[in-house]
């Protein structure tokens, strides 16, 4: 029997690509992916205040598809649209809050701390994501001839980037890697810094400077780098900006702990999010006491595939 064809929808950013292609993968589809872009004022409108039309947005060639699974505020009005005009059942899936009438959809998939409720709502304890185990060990020794070669323990810090609620100003970092410096002359482990695609190359740059030669700092976005620094380190750091990379260090069943930044504005589903975490016993906060502790691997993204697949077939 041949597989399901499946069409994702995203903007193009991180957090969403690992998304919807964690849960393609996890559904066992084909899929393909495909950047939304709205055209005019469409770019600032909210989605309820949007029409149903073509003329939202940029056509996307491809008619032959079963599934679709969209994340983010730009895709909801593709998906619903493409659902509407194909000749054939599809079943549309959209991850996060959509902000429209859920009827519109066959599933949404998001994480508790968004609160929403539905028949068709499945909540998840933070994001879903693309990364396994399997992809993650077979990528341990990548870092290989990038860390330096002696007997520290390898701790590794990951990086989001400036948001709406947080800021990665010279002064935020400095005060992030301070607690580093601390941490360093009374561990003596090895620091692995990771930045993502939202890092500003300034932010890497001082991460350099900072730490100097005697620990590793990845200048490029380098996923292999991410899952070789997962698999090696003994603590993971992760910027508070990033739920989606929490989620994703969540799967190690490693002690993860959050690197704090003052926000700029209420940041309510953030807190909301972390709270859940530390409540599950997965993280802790940058600056307290080091301990070793242990959970329970999070694995959600093959959990909501699971109900997912027992739905359809019911």
């Amino acid at each position: 029997m041949s597989k399901l064809k499946g069409l994702l929808l995203t903007q193009g950013m991180h957090g969403m690509i690992s998304q919807v292609e964690g849960l393609a993968k996890a559904l066992d589809i084909d899929f393909t992916h495909h950047k939304v872009e709205l055209n005019n004022f469409w770019k600032i409108l909210p989605p309820k205040l949007t029409p149903i039309s073509q003329n939202v947005y940029k056509k996307i060639n491809e008619s032959d598809f079963d599934v679709i699974i969209s994340c983010g505020r730009k895709s909801v009005i593709p998906s619903i649209h493409l659902k509407t005009i194909s000749k054939k059942k599809v079943l549309n899936i959209h991850i996060q809050d959509p902000k429209v009438d859920f009827n519109h959809f066959d599933f949404i998939v998001a994480p508790e701390h968004d609160g929403i409720n539905g028949a068709n709502v499945i909540k998840t304890k933070g994001a879903i994501h693309y990364l396994t185990e399997n992809e993650i060990e077979e990528n341990r020794s990548y870092l290989n001839s990038y860390i330096k070669k002696d007997n520290r323990k390898v701790w590794c810090l990951i990086m989001g980037g400036p948001t709406k609620y947080y800021d990665y100003s010279t002064k935020n970092m400095k005060h992030i890697f301070s607690i580093f410096y601390k941490l360093l002359k009374k561990h003596d482990f090895q620091l692995v810094v990771i930045p993502s695609m939202r890092t500003p190359l300034s932010t890497i740059h001082y991460a350099k400077e900072f730490f100097g030669e005697n620990h590793t700092v990845i200048m490029n976005v380098d996923k292999k780098a991410y899952l070789s620094a997962l698999a090696i380190s003994e603590n993971i750091v992760v910027t508070c900006d990033s739920s989606s990379m929490i989620s994703e260090a969540a799967l190690t069943g490693k002690p993860i702990y959050v690197a704090n930044i003052l926000p700029k504005r209420k940041d309510v589903r953030f807190q909301n999010f972390r709270n859940l975490f530390r409540e599950l016993n997965i993280t802790r906060n940058l600056g307290e006491e080091i301990e070793n502790w242990n959970y329970q691997k999070l694995d959600e993204t093959n959990r909501v595939a699971k109900i997912i697949k027992e739905k359809i077939q019911s």
